[in-house]
């Protein structure tokens, strides 16, 4: 497992909070992030910027992108906050299949939107997304051992 993509819709809160925490977990690992209706060029949300200064990451350099077939491509894993999200990656790109799942997939949740819903929308959004990378990491760090 080289790469992975971290996406949601604007990639200005979820994903790149995810995409940080992610990297954070597996220093080996190249982590980007991606939405599907991203609000391109925009910076990560400034309540998502403070909630990862607070744990030491500085999402002050991204800016949204969209995601795309050729990102797709190159990532190994693809996770996304919701199955319509799942559902669009892979209509975007079809071969992504069986390698398109939710953050939130062993827990079975979805990680709701919390653009506009203030700190508390946040607060509870990064828990899920927190609790999904260490899911994901311990199964990537699984995976990688001999």
């Amino acid at each position: 497992m080289k790469s992975v993509l971290v996406v949601c819709i604007g990639n200005i809160c979820r994903s790149p909070m995810g995409q940080a925490l992610l990297a954070q977990a597996l220093p080996g690992v190249s982590v980007s992030s991606a939405g599907t209706g991203a609000l391109v060029g925009h910076p990560a949300d400034a309540i998502a910027q403070a909630l990862m200064a607070r744990r030491g990451l500085d999402l002050g350099a991204h800016r949204a992108r969209q995601v795309s077939p050729a990102l797709c491509r190159q990532a190994d894993l693809i996770l996304a906050m919701d199955d319509a999200q799942r559902r669009h990656v892979e209509a975007l790109y079809p071969p992504a299949r069986g390698r398109v799942f939710r953050l939130g997939h062993v827990a079975q949740v979805d990680v709701p939107d919390p653009y506009r819903q203030g700190q508390a929308a946040f607060e509870q959004a990064l828990e899920l997304i927190d609790a999904g990378v260490q899911a994901w990491a311990e199964r990537i760090r699984k995976l990688q051992s001999p």
